[in-house]
């Protein structure tokens, strides 16, 4: 084969640039500490480093998503701490409210500092997050979830602060198959509240004459208060004089149909049973206790609990304080709407506590969650350096050995290029 002076020196210029070609490449990766430059390096491992990449970055928003549900959460939570303590703040005024040696100013005075106790509860209601949402109107963000005034809810029985919101929880998602609620539904949390003491409740007649004084009552036995067959519109207690002696009756509230056989003599401070002597016979499994001594024709009632909002009850221990004791009964009257005032404060209390433990739930769950998207960053971050980090030792290697090989082929091209018949004519 006939070797002519322009192969030598095209083979030669070839064999130095892949050597420059690959010294620059490992030069490359050292100074990009990354081992693949390009996805033709090693194809699989980057379709494998985009995949653990597209993963890492998603784990990465639902850890952004977390923190931004805890902050909510952790807002919301807030709220219904300050709810708990007004709570107590307004069940010390009641209490306070029913010492019958105040006069009625001071009761005014303790009225007073209650509407100031409405106003933030109508505030903490309508409390927004961090993203100008308001907390507690379920979807409807946007939307300002009550509306009214005291002076509203205080001058009539029925009237009550309107709820604008909707029954929703808004959800984010905090993880791949896990959507967390951030919201409740004021209508849930401030609104939906039974009254008495969650099952029944109690009430003495306005025009009382005695000084009996109903407690709440309870159900001693959940099975027969369940199969009692009690009367929708509730029951009423009436007492009367029978052969002289303080007597009640067990009668339906709406029909007055008494539901004993006979009146029974009333003994003070003890538990009167809720029964039906009448066919059919029943035992209703709840009792209440009235302390005091009742005036023959007083009436005390039992309704079955429904909702009351927690501003209808703060509303109605205003104006039990501001309204002027009846000239008969004295302050039993008053002492009877505290009562059930407290009991409703009980109601009200343990469904915040409800709330508070489902939130403070959610942010415990949303702990667990941080702790493992971290956790599965670290592995995600290892899993890439594995497929991309650079193993210095051994490209610092190749470029030394790549650049002795570079430099041969120049020093062995000059020599070669050099060679002349005319140098040895």
């Amino acid at each position: 084969m006939r070797i002519a002076t322009s192969m030598i020196f095209d083979a030669g210029v070839s064999s130095m640039q892949q050597q420059t070609a690959k010294l620059l490449h490992t030069q490359q990766q050292v100074a990009s500490g990354r081992r693949m430059l390009s996805p033709a390096d090693d194809p699989v491992a980057a379709a494998r480093a985009l995949e653990v990449g597209q993963a890492r970055a998603l784990n990465a928003q639902y850890l952004d998503t977390q923190k931004a549900a805890g902050e909510s959460l952790g807002l919301m939570e807030n709220k219904l701490v300050s709810v708990g303590e007004l709570l107590t703040q307004a069940r010390t005024l009641a209490i306070q409210g029913g010492n019958a040696a105040l006069t009625q100013r001071e009761r005014d005075n303790l009225a007073d500092d209650l509407r100031e106790q409405f106003q933030q509860l109508l505030g903490l209601a309508n409390a927004k997050d961090g993203l100008d949402q308001y907390l507690f109107s379920g979807y409807m963000g946007a939307t300002t979830p009550f509306s009214g005034s005291v002076e509203s809810v205080t001058a009539s029985a029925v009237s009550d602060i309107a709820y604008a919101g909707d029954e929703g929880q808004r959800r984010l998602q905090v993880a791949a198959s896990r959507q967390m609620a951030i919201s409740d539904s004021g209508s849930e949390v401030f609104m939906r509240i039974r009254n008495g003491n969650g099952t029944f409740a109690t009430a003495a007649a306005a025009a009382n004459a005695g000084s009996g004084i109903i407690d709440q009552g309870a159900v001693t036995d959940p099975a027969l208060w369940a199969a009692g067959n009690i009367p929708a519109t509730g029951l009423k207690i009436v007492f009367s004089t029978v052969a002289g002696t303080l007597s009640y009756d067990i009668q339906d509230a709406a029909t007055s149909t008494s539901l004993l056989t006979a009146p029974i003599a009333y003994t003070a401070g003890q538990a009167i049973p809720l029964l039906k002597q009448t066919a059919p016979a029943a035992d209703y499994g709840a009792r209440v206790t009235i302390a005091g001594t009742p005036a023959a024709g007083d009436t005390f009632t039992l309704a079955p609990s429904s909702n009351q909002s927690l501003f209808r009850t703060l509303g109605d221990l205003i104006d039990a304080l501001e309204a002027p004791p009846p000239a008969a009964g004295g302050n039993v009257l008053l002492m009877n709407r505290i009562g059930a005032a407290l009991a409703n404060f009980d109601q009200a209390e343990d469904n915040i506590l409800r709330v508070r433990a489902t939130v403070g739930s959610r942010m415990s769950e949303l702990d667990s969650l941080g702790s493992a998207g971290e956790e599965l960053g670290v592995q995600y971050e290892q899993a890439l350096s594995r497929l991309q980090d650079l193993d210095y030792a051994d490209a610092i290697t190749r470029l030394t050995q790549q650049q002795t090989y570079l430099e041969a082929a120049q020093k062995s091209f000059l020599k070669v290029s050099g060679l002349s018949l005319f140098n040895y004519v």
